[in-house]
């Protein structure tokens, strides 16, 4: 198999810390918010597709991108593949979407886009990253299943 980019740059994996807040919910009940960190660690160790290397080691994620309104329930991811014609860039993004769908609760609304402006496809990925039934069936398929699974192994 032909490697799309052979020698992709490889980045340092990012300290981070976290302060812990909780805050109250209705009825006075305390449940810690969910914030761009914590949705950055669920998806940094996502194994690429096509290389042994995290999403993070590749500067595919990081923490910039990702934007989370705990409040409104909603999480947005930016995803910048390492070259504009990645074929990958599609599998990368349900795989996100898929990692984000196990981890978060079911209250959350997430929204898995193309960084402006790094794909020549940029709009068509997009599409079918926001279309539910085009993600349903992806994961129906036990091949691309499988693959995906094989990404997330490294995101445990």
């Amino acid at each position: 198999m032909e490697l799309i980019n052979p020698a992709p740059k490889l980045y340092e994996r990012k300290t981070t810390r976290r302060k812990r807040v909780e805050q109250p919910v209705d009825g006075g009940e305390q449940r810690e918010p969910i914030d761009a960190l914590e949705v950055f660690e669920h998806i940094r160790d996502i194994v690429d597709p096509e290389h042994p290397y995290t999403l993070e080691q590749l500067n595919v994620v990081t923490e910039e991108q990702v934007e989370v309104d705990d409040v409104a329930g909603t999480v947005q991811v930016r995803f910048t593949p390492t070259v504009e014609h990645c074929s990958m860039a599609t599998l990368i993004g349900l795989c996100i979407r898929v990692k984000l769908l196990r981890a978060l609760p079911p209250r959350f609304k997430t929204d898995i886009l193309l960084t402006p402006g790094s794909h020549a496809s940029e709009a068509a990925v997009n599409k079918q990253l926001a279309d539910k039934e085009r993600v349903a069936a992806a994961l129906e398929n036990p091949n691309l299943l499988q693959m995906v699974d094989r990404c997330l192994r490294g995101a445990a």
